[in-house]
């Protein structure tokens, strides 16, 4: 049922247009001063809908998100002892 997601980050000329963006995913953020807009759809489908979202007059610049990407499983996670210790004490 949950499928996975990928963020898509839309540079625009305007953010008159922001709106129109609902359409084409869940919009998560929008950026009024530097005029981008990030939203998220399937992963299956994000490649489809950058190309069909950079072909649009309002639209700057369509990036891709790499998060679904990266490697968030740590090789080395355990916690320093002496900072173990200062959290302990309450320092």
């Amino acid at each position: 049922m949950f499928s996975n997601r990928q963020g898509v980050i839309v540079w625009l000329f305007s953010l008159k247009n922001a709106k129109a963006l609902r359409r084409f995913g869940n919009i998560h953020y929008v950026s009024r001063r530097m005029k981008y807009v990030v939203l998220y759809c399937s992963q299956e489908e994000a490649n489809g809908l950058a190309e069909k979202l950079a072909a649009m007059p309002f639209v700057k610049k369509v990036e891709l998100s790499y998060k679904p990407f990266l490697k968030t499983e740590y090789e080395n996670s355990k916690p320093d002892k002496a900072k173990e210790y200062d959290y302990r004490v309450g320092l």
